[in-house]
């Protein structure tokens, strides 16, 4: 019988962690442009690619916790939220889109807040994430 491997490969963690960064950075990005537009300065445009740029990041997010995930031996748990991620960030597109601010500046806190968990987490060494 085969043996699975429990622990992630290093590598995949340094790119979970990586990604979970970028994800977070691109979100403060768009909190502070958002921040400029709604204060009635040129953050628009700046928003506009920002936001390209955090659906990138997520998808990269997704990617890396799959390779952590399969090919790594890690945790199924990153796949779970950075999919969960993705379908918040395809939410957050569509109602910026439909300049539906009332659901878009709410959803982008809380998406802040959970990229920063997320990140947090990723970087807990292993045995304060096995009690958590």
């Amino acid at each position: 019988m085969a043996s699975h491997t429990t622990t992630a490969a290093p590598g995949g963690i340094t790119f979970l962690r990586t990604a979970a960064a970028l994800q977070a950075l691109t979100l403060f990005f768009q909190a502070a442009t958002a921040g400029a537009l709604l204060a009635g300065e040129a953050g628009g445009t700046l928003h506009h690619a920002g936001s390209r740029v955090m659906y990138g990041a997520t998808m990269l997010y997704v990617v890396a916790a799959v390779l952590g995930w399969r090919p790594g031996g890690g945790s199924r748990r990153p796949v779970l939220y950075s999919a969960g991620f993705l379908v918040l960030a395809s939410v957050q597109v569509v109602l910026g889109i439909a300049h539906l601010s009332a659901w878009h500046v709410p959803l982008g806190v809380l998406m802040f807040g959970l990229s920063t968990l997320a990140f947090a987490q990723s970087v807990l060494p292993g045995r304060a994430r096995a009690r958590s």
